[in-house]
């Protein structure tokens, strides 16, 4: 008896069956997955069913969008870590989370490259096995180490607006740390199978990886996939959302009884960083968890045709780039949810405008006095 583990949105989820094949890449795969008859007419029908048709047009579009992504967010998030690290005084609980959310988008950016040049070649992998298992353990690293921080720092929120004393314990920063390590923890423990997992299919006579289809090779796959996205992606947003409302509702109740003004610009400031977190989760997250979670229903109850595979590829690739986007939206959070951020990032912009400023006048000096 051996165990064959599945891992996708970076929940690992291992079954028995008696017999499993070797995880390598090669030309007859489908024709050998010992699965279900239903998912061996799925994996025989992706192998002669051309998914890719729409590879010229990615060929352009997704280089470009991805190269925005990583400029944006490798100046972005390496300014929030640098001005984070510059502080002096001791970290705050908010600090430390979005210092984590920071740390997490810049590993995710170190992968991006290897994927610009998987779309440039039109969806073939020239980086082999190793690589291929890495860039997957960080863009699953990347999604789900956000998705727990913007929790964490909705959860901080809540604390710190509607049980300032009686959970004080929560946001102290030992409390805080420890939290940091436990969710690094988890998503490392959720995500390293990927790194024993043959993520490299050889298909339409382009070698693919990180595919959808490259994952799916059992009956039971649909159900841990929605059992992921619930875990993964429901109860987060739903404890975003609670957290929210009740920080609302305190608000308004607070606003009746008080105007001072230094607890309004605390009131606004609390509610503009909910709000920003609940729009990047939304926008990023959720296009992608309910395309999965439609296309596992929909796969429960009749086979996939050939037009269900090259849709759901489709928007399975514009739903996994709309998600990559919030190692962008990221810093803005870091923007509304600290104070002194805004001073600092206005200082260092005036001073590097200064000095540049400078720079190009001594040039100038020295040009005119030689001539």
């Amino acid at each position: 008896m051996k165990v064959e583990c599945t891992t996708l949105c970076s929940y690992c989820i291992c079954h028995h069956k008696e017999q499993t094949l070797p995880l390598i890449p090669t030309d007859d795969f489908h024709s050998r997955v010992s699965a279900s008859p239903a998912a061996g007419m799925e994996q025989n029908l992706t192998n002669s069913c051309d998914v890719f048709e729409y590879k010229r047009a990615a060929h352009i579009t997704f280089p470009i969008f991805y190269m925005l992504v990583f400029l944006i967010s490798l100046s972005g998030n390496s300014l929030v870590l640098y001005i984070t690290f510059q502080q002096k005084q001791k970290f705050k609980s908010t600090s430390l989370y979005l210092a984590n959310l920071a740390i997490s988008d810049a590993l995710f950016t170190l992968a991006l490259p290897g994927r610009i040049v998987y779309y440039i070649l039109e969806f073939n992998w020239p980086f082999g096995d190793i690589l291929c298992r890495l860039t997957a353990v960080l863009f699953y690293s990347n999604t789900y180490a956000g998705i727990a921080f913007m929790s964490c720092i909705s959860v901080d929120r809540y604390v710190a607006m509607v049980h300032p004393q009686s959970w004080l314990g929560l946001r102290r920063t030992r409390t805080v740390r420890c939290v940091c390590v436990l969710v690094w923890a988890v998503v490392i423990l959720e995500t390293s199978p990927l790194l024993f997992k043959n993520l490299l299919m050889k298909s339409q006579g382009r070698l693919t990886c990180m595919e959808y289809f490259n994952f799916d090779s059992s009956q039971a796959f649909p159900y841990m996939i929605l059992f992921a996205c619930v875990v993964g992606y429901c109860v987060p947003l739903a404890l975003i959302l609670v957290c929210y409302t009740r920080i609302n509702l305190k608000l308004s109740r607070t606003a009746k009884t008080t105007t001072m003004i230094g607890r309004s610009g605390r009131s606004d400031r609390a509610k503009s960083v909910i709000f920003v977190i609940l729009f990047t989760f939304v926008l990023c997250f959720s296009p992608y968890h309910i395309n999965l979670m439609q296309f596992m229903i929909r796969k429960l109850l009749s086979a996939s045709s050939c037009d269900d595979l090259k849709s759901f590829k489709m928007s399975l690739q514009i739903t996994v780039s709309l998600m990559n986007l919030n190692c962008c939206l990221d810093p803005v959070i870091y923007f509304f949810a600290i104070k002194t951020y805004k001073k600092r990032v206005m200082s260092f912009f005036k001073t590097y405008m200064s000095t540049s400023a400078a720079s190009s006048k001594s040039m100038q000096d020295n040009s005119s006095s030689n001539t």
